[in-house]
Formats: C-alpha cells, sequence, structure tokens
C-alpha cells in the first residue's frame, strides 16, 4: 500500500509540474497523455459513514492496496469520527454530501450554505483544514448553487444503482459490463452487499490492471486541473 502510494504520488508530482500554475483551476486545454497501459478508475462510495459496512469496507479496500472517495452525510459522523481518521490516514479522500441527505437545488441559500457548512465544518473539526470536495444528494445543484462552491463538484458516470439492486452479483454485473479507464463509479457504503460487491470489483477490474485512486488522484492523473463549482463525472465529462 505505501509502495503504491509513494509511486502515485511522484506520478502526480511529475505531471502537476508540466501543467501552468494558475490562480484560478480549470480543465486543462490539454490533458496530460499517460501510458497506454495506464487504467485508472475512481471509486466512491455516498451516505456513510457507518459502523459495521463502513468498517469493513476500508479493511477490505486496506488488504487490496485500493484508494477510494467517501462523501459523507454530517448527521452520520457524530461517533464515527476514527472511521473518518482512518480512511485520512489510510490514503482516501474525504468529501461532503450535505448535512442531511437533502435535495439542495430545492434549498433557499440560507438552507444551501447550512447544509453544506456544517458538514464542512465538522470534517474540518474532525480531520483538519482542507478542501472538501462536493457530491450533492441526488446530483444536482442549480447554476446559482454551483456559483457559491468554494471546491469541485463530483458526479459519476457509472452507476449501478446499488441503492436499488442491493444484490452483490447484479451490483458487480452493473460495473464490470460498462467501466472504462477514467470512470468515477458511484456506490454506497452503508449497504452490505454493496460492500461485497465493490471488494469483487476490485478484485476483478486489478486482475485486469486497474488502479484505484481517489477522484483527486483520477484527474490530476489525467492532467484535469479541478476547479470550484464544476461537476466532474469522469476525466473524459465534465459539466461546465
Amino acid at each position: 500500500m505505501k509502495r503504491r502510494r509513494w509511486a502515485l504520488c511522484a506520478l502526480l508530482a511529475l505531471l502537476l509540474g508540466c501543467l501552468p500554475g494558475r490562480e484560478t483551476a480549470s480543465p486543462a486545454a490539454n490533458p496530460v497523455e499517460l501510458p497506454a497501459e495506464s487504467r485508472f478508475v475512481a471509486l466512491t462510495f455516498d451516505d456513510g459513514p457507518r459502523r459495521d459496512t463502513t468498517a469493513r469496507l476500508l479493511d477490505g479496500l486496506r488488504e487490496r492496496g485500493a484508494s477510494a472517495t467517501f462523501f459523507l452525510v454530517g448527521q452520520q459522523i457524530a461517533g464515527n469520527e476514527d472511521l473518518l481518521r482512518r480512511m485520512r490516514d489510510e490514503g482516501h479522500q474525504v468529501g461532503n454530501h450535505s448535512w442531511s441527505h437533502a435535495d439542495l437545488k430545492s434549498e433557499s441559500d440560507g438552507g444551501f450554505q447550512q447544509e453544506i457548512g456544517r458538514t464542512d465544518a465538522l470534517l474540518r473539526e474532525t480531520l483538519g483544514e482542507g478542501d472538501y470536495w462536493l457530491r450533492p444528494p441526488y446530483g444536482f445543484l442549480t447554476a446559482h448553487q454551483r456559483q457559491l462552491l468554494t471546491v469541485p463538484a463530483v458526479k459519476w458516470s457509472v452507476d449501478p444503482e446499488d441503492w436499488k439492486l442491493r444484490n452483490t452479483e447484479k451490483d458487480v454485473a452493473a460495473v464490470l459490463q460498462g467501466v472504462q479507464p477514467g470512470d468515477i463509479i458511484l456506490m454506497h457504503d452503508t449497504i452490505p452487499a454493496t460492500v461485497d460487491a465493490a471488494l469483487r470489483i476490485v478484485d476483478a477490474l486489478q486482475a485486469e490492471g486497474y488502479t484505484f485512486v481517489t477522484v483527486e488522484e483520477l484527474l490530476a492523473l489525467s492532467g484535469v486541473e479541478a476547479q470550484p463549482g464544476v461537476f466532474y463525472c469522469s476525466v473524459a465529462a465534465v459539466e461546465g
């Protein structure tokens, strides 16, 4: 795990060193071309943390040397702060999934700021200062809300609808039949069947030469500078 993380850090440093420095980041006009054999993908999890399922998932990811991105609901954090610190310490990215899993596009400016701000404050209190990227529940924000964001927003390009299927075999099949390098996969670490499916997906794709990285790493490795208020669905799909 540590060896892989050092290799990724070295590659990130090389790629980012080739990119022009800017005060405001934006998608790279000419993304860095990685070697043809490079196959990076980002596995993301919403709605946690949940004590039993999230801990088991973290165990499995650590055993496999795989990184992931966790978009957390603020109301779920109390009593699970150790899981957040473990995510950070084991190389995962932690993001914001609102305070109460509200449909943010229906919120007033005040409600929107509260939903995002309360979770962001708790993440900073637990993990320290940083940029905690946003995945809005259901994947929607208004154009005005996007202008208010100070961090990038993350959607997905592969959705097995694990929240509806709740079936390990179907979850695995739904991901494997459509995944490509550069994809962002959406799953939910609060569902036991999803944890089983996610670890099987990691095993299958690692056998095919894929490397599991965080969303932030995925974009950087592809020469993309993430911009506040922009939705990133995959390396190839951006909603400006």
